[in-house]
């Protein structure tokens, strides 16, 4: 589904114009004016909400209703048809379409089963959730483009939370122990570095080491103690510093050559990582250096 073919409401913001795969956040004012038709999606479509309302639904022929509160959740199956809506008050939400593909790719990844059923939730509370909607709005808003691989990698633990809590599947998760084996390890640390200017995904760096993107973000965290995305940005500001260092260099062409699409992320980034800005650090680290060849 793309962002001309979702209902119009006011959408104070979307991930469809930022390039993100399997999953997708809109940000929205559902208004009282506009009647939220029956739709089919095609997608799994997560419902956050961010303040109290009644919400009429038209089941079976009938009108329902329910009343939900601030961080309260509605979880439809993208196999179904989303209900005819109406809501007695304008009110923001946070709405997540993931694509079942992608539910799918984590579920035959650890889960010895050909068929799952997402079981559709009206009105649940789920902290996780919750956090997940706020956390990629909040990567959304600050990154743009630049936040694709955290939504990669979002859409996977978001399926892998969906698989434990929400879907028909008898088999438990595999709870996998002990970390990459370290020549693994090794081949995924190459090809970080290797490709620190280039657009990394999850799927590419799972890829090269030839294993299931959910397994191998699983063992590389208790491997290294870091998400690959963290593990990534970690890589990317240490070239960066190194980098600072040539004063050959402009800090665009150094926000090229470790991988981000514009220079506002790199600095928050790098701010994160090091308390101070790219400029800020190479006027410290060069005098610092100034000063110790003088004495």
């Amino acid at each position: 589904m793309s962002n001309n073919d979702f209902p119009q409401h006011l959408h104070l913001l979307s991930s469809f114009d930022a390039g993100w795969d399997g999953l997708n956040l809109i940000y929205e004012i559902e208004e009282t004016a506009n009647e939220m038709p029956e739709t089919y999606f095609g997608q799994h479509f997560i419902v956050i909400a961010l303040a109290d309302f009644r919400a009429h639904y038209l089941l079976d022929g009938r009108w329902q209703y329910s009343d939900y509160t601030q961080g309260d959740i509605a979880i439809f199956p993208g196999n179904q048809t989303f209900p005819r809506t109406q809501v007695d008050r304008d009110v923001p939400l946070i709405e997540l379409l993931l694509d079942p593909a992608s539910l799918a790719r984590t579920a035959g990844n650890i889960i010895d089963t050909e068929r799952i059923e997402l079981i559709p939730q009206l009105q649940i509370r789920d902290p996780l959730i919750e956090h997940m909607g706020f956390a990629l709005k909040a990567e959304l808003e600050a990154a743009g483009a630049d936040s694709q691989f955290y939504a990669e990698s979002m859409a996977t633990a978001l399926s892998a939370h969906l698989l434990r809590r929400y879907c028909s599947v008898n088999k438990e998760i595999k709870d996998y122990r002990g970390g990459l084996p370290s020549y693994k390890l090794r081949q995924a640390i190459s090809y970080i570095n290797e490709h620190l200017d280039k657009k990394l995904t999850l799927a590419k760096i799972s890829d090269a080491v030839q294993m299931s993107s959910h397994y191998f973000a699983s063992l590389f965290k208790q491997s290294t103690g870091l998400t690959p995305h963290q593990y990534v940005m970690k890589c990317r500001i240490d070239k960066a510093k190194e980098l600072l260092l040539k004063q050959d260099l402009t800090l665009v062409e150094i926000c090229q050559q470790v991988g981000f699409e514009n220079q506002s992320h790199f600095t928050r980034v790098f701010r994160q990582h090091a308390q101070t800005t790219p400029k800020a650090y190479r006027i410290e680290i060069l005098g610092r250096l100034g000063h110790f060849l003088e004495d």
